[in-house]
C-alpha cells in the first residue's frame, strides 16, 4: 500500500512539473469541457479531460494489476 501511495505522489508530481507542457498540448481546454465566464468570475470544470484522465489511469493500473 505504501508503494501504490508514493509512486502516486510521484505521478502528482511529475504532472505538476509537466504542466505548462501538458497545457500547450490541449488538456483541460478539450471540447466539452464546461468554461461559464461571468461580468468579475470565471468557472472553468473541465469534464472531459477528467473521463479521458480517468480512462487512461483505470487502463493503465489494470495493465500493472
Amino acid at each position: 500500500m505504501q508503494k501504490i501511495l508514493i509512486i502516486i505522489g510521484i505521478v502528482i508530481l511529475a504532472l505538476g512539473l509537466l504542466y505548462p507542457y501538458l497545457k500547450k498540448i490541449g488538456l483541460g481546454q478539450l471540447p466539452g469541457d464546461i468554461i461559464y465566464k461571468s461580468d468579475n468570475s470565471t468557472f472553468f470544470f473541465p469534464i472531459v479531460t477528467c473521463i479521458i484522465i480517468s480512462v487512461v489511469l483505470t487502463v493503465i493500473f489494470n495493465l500493472f494489476k
